[in-house]
């Protein structure tokens, strides 16, 4: 029996990718942030709903809770600014 070869794998390099411009950076760790306080929120809060409403899933949950967080932000973003 003869000794086999390694297998030569060649692998592929992905293109370099150019970063994303600061502003961007900002606004996608903003909203990274935002999910994360919104999921911690509802793990927080998914017993107390469950206890109420059963059949209610973390889904659901999570949802309803990102959902009542955008419309609060949407009244803030509404409201009248004092310079």
């Amino acid at each position: 029996m003869g000794r086999m070869k390694p297998k030569m794998h060649h692998q592929v390099q992905p293109p370099e990718i150019a970063p994303p411009r600061s502003a961007h950076v900002h606004f996608v760790q903003g909203d990274v942030e935002e999910e994360i306080q919104n999921f911690l929120r509802a793990v927080d809060s998914y017993p107390a709903r469950v206890a109420k409403e059963p059949r209610v899933t973390f889904r659901e949950h999570l949802s309803s809770i990102s959902a009542a967080r955008n419309v609060e932000d949407a009244r803030r973003d509404s409201r009248p600014r004092r310079h």
